[in-house]
């Protein structure tokens, strides 16, 4: 481990841990002519510095860290081929003055050009409105939107906020969901204001930035649309950003996004919109307000099933939903861990769900990454099975989908949920396997019995499931079972070892047991809390050793072993069994079209 003197960096006298801001020693040293901005971010408790000037970074901490990604190599990226020609038509630039507001100073500021580009939608080239995406002073991507609002986008290129440089050295941030958006708040007159590149379709361009560029915001206004996709954003950027700095910008009766009321009601009202932005409810504290747009909208379209897997016999016994803790219990060596591995590649490929595990017991972590390497291309994890390419494309999928968390000391909860949370910021994972339960260091409090103990410690996991709306699994032994006819009977959500409170404090929860005499794995389903999730019963499946997946064992029979690669439909955008139809990059590059807009662009 070196020292900040190593670096050239100057610590502000007496801090020793915390996040602090202070001079870059490479921009003093060269032609920069703001030599006195504190321009560089320095985390002093994990080592890390970054300079968002020059892009001077690294860490005096050398330590292995596996939860975080650091190690990995990072994707690279094509630069588009984007020219400096920020003129417009007359008919262009009078409309979006005329009809959007939007003066001629602004949208030459955010530099935006017009033109010819190919979008795949219509088939054909089109004069498009072209949006570039700066970071670092430099274009790495360009959206393209036409006058029906078809969208297109550099493939290949990084997918970042739209106007991510205006954020360096600002204590705020407005973040919306369009750059016209995102342009009415700069008419306004502010400066630090990003657009999401892709409306609610995930935040994964988040990742690589939200620690560099917004870690230092004392700030962060959530400014999105107030439609259904706009509030599923709303809620995901506040669970990433954290509840203690956020403040929600709303826009009046008639108007669900900043550009509208831009045109109704002029500058000054949209910046009173902002300085009237309402602060996160205090936890633990409701009014019908705060849950009335929820409540309007399951009122509206009722309770739906949650996550599926596309095993049918299993859905529809059980669906899962975010936010909930799910208890798996089985013997040893029947099947438990590789049936939520199982879960965990479905609800990867059908809905894009993040995870991380806690799973010493796969230790080392290659031997789990095998594990899911096997699941997601249908193959045994050696060179003569896996064809040319499938596995690094397997390798670069985990890579992006999953993290593992396995500090070098302490595997206290506290630890454990403490990098969970991290991982929900940093990579936005939806779910948590914590397997199993006894890989835990309990650190019982003198005076507290085993029960207590358990029930508190259950009631961490369900906190930290609601509070960051991530589905838990927790894969617990069960109690010795009894033997009848030389063989153990299943065990159920109350067999596991300690408490009641397993079942208790679960919102769902199933054993997996293998009958090695009938050659079928039953998976039973003890506890579903809500109705339209599911119900109890029991769904059969039979094993596959060679890659670890499961089919269905039907009328006694078992079904037909499936060796084909998920990943390689699931690039294509084919649909398959497991129930995905659309690509990575379609689920990546996705864009929302504005229904509700004032008017077409003019072209």
């Amino acid at each position: 481990m070196g020292t900040w003197s190593d670096t050239g960096i100057e610590i502000p006298f007496g801090r020793t841990s915390g996040k602090v801001k202070t001079l870059c020693p490479k921009c003093r040293e060269g032609s920069r002519r703001h030599k006195l901005d504190k321009s560089l971010s320095v985390n002093l408790d994990e080592g890390l510095y970054k300079c968002h000037y020059c892009g001077f970074s690294g860490s005096i901490n050398q330590k292995k860290d596996y939860y975080n990604h650091r190690e990995m190599e990072k994707k690279t990226y094509r630069k588009p081929a984007w020219q400096n020609n920020t003129k417009l038509s007359d008919k262009l630039a009078r409309y979006l003055e005329d009809e959007r507001k939007l003066s001629q100073a602004t949208l030459k500021k955010f530099r935006l050009s017009e033109g010819l580009h190919y979008i795949p939608a219509k088939d054909r080239k089109c004069n498009t409105l072209q949006f570039p995406y700066f970071l670092n002073g430099e274009v790495v991507n360009v959206k393209y939107r036409t006058g029906d609002k078809a969208w297109a986008i550099e493939a290949g290129c990084e997918l970042i906020l739209y106007n991510l440089d205006s954020t360096v050295g600002k204590e705020e941030v407005i973040i919306t969901e369009g750059e016209l958006d995102c342009m009415s708040f700069g008419e306004c007159g502010f400066e630090s204001v990003v657009s999401v590149p892709n409306g609610a379709n995930g935040t994964a361009y988040l990742d690589n930035y939200i620690e560099e560029y917004f870690d230092d915001k004392q700030t962060v206004y959530i400014a999105v649309d107030t439609d259904r996709k706009g509030i599923i954003l709303r809620n995901e950027l506040i669970r990433r950003f954290g509840p203690e700095r956020c403040k929600v910008v709303t826009y009046g009766p008639g108007c669900k996004d900043a550009n509208e009321h831009l045109v109704k009601y002029g500058p000054e009202s949209l910046r009173i919109a902002v300085a009237n932005a309402e602060e996160i409810r205090i936890e633990g504290i409701f009014t019908l307000p705060d849950i009335r747009q929820q409540a309007d909208l399951l009122f509206r379209e009722g309770l739906h099933p949650g996550m599926t897997t596309g095993h049918s016999d299993f859905d529809r016994l059980l669906s899962f939903e975010t936010g909930r803790l799910c208890v798996v219990t089985g013997i040893p060596s029947h099947g438990k861990s590789e049936f939520v591995d199982e879960i965990a590649v479905r609800l990867n490929l059908n809905y894009g769900l993040k995870f991380a595990y806690f799973s010493p017991e796969n230790h080392p972590l290659p031997y789990l990454a095998a594990k899911l390497v096997s699941k997601f291309t249908g193959k045994r994890f050696d060179r003569e099975s896996l064809r040319p390419g499938a596995y690094e494309r397997a390798c670069a999928h985990i890579g992006d989908n999953f993290s593992f968390i396995y500090p070098e000391e302490d595997f206290g909860i506290g630890n454990i949920l403490e990098k969970a949370s991290f991982l929900v910021k940093k990579k936005g994972i939806r779910v948590l396997v914590i397997d199993p339960y006894n890989a835990i260091e309990h650190q019982m409090p003198h005076g507290t019995n085993e029960t207590n103990y358990i029930s508190a410690l259950l009631s961490k996991l369900v906190t930290f499931a609601r509070q960051k709306d991530v589905l838990v699994f927790l894969v617990a032994h069960p109690r010795k079972m009894e033997m009848k006819g030389g063989v153990p009977t299943a065990p159920n959500l109350y067999d596991v070892n300690g408490s009641a409170n397993f079942y208790n404090k679960a919102d769902f929860g199933f054993t997996v047991y293998r009958d090695y005499r009938e050659d079928h794995v039953r998976v039973d389903v003890h506890k579903v809390k809500f109705k339209h999730l599911g119900k109890c019963g029991a769904a059969y499946f039979s094993y596959d050793y060679a890659n670890g997946r499961y089919v269905p064992f039907v009328n006694g029979k078992k079904g037909k072993e499936d060796d084909t690669d998920y990943l390689e439909s699931y690039c294509q955008g084919s649909q398959s069994s497991i129930g995905f139809t659309k690509s990575a990059e379609e689920l990546e590059q996705e864009f929302i079209a504005d229904t509700t807009e004032a008017a077409d662009l003019p072209f």
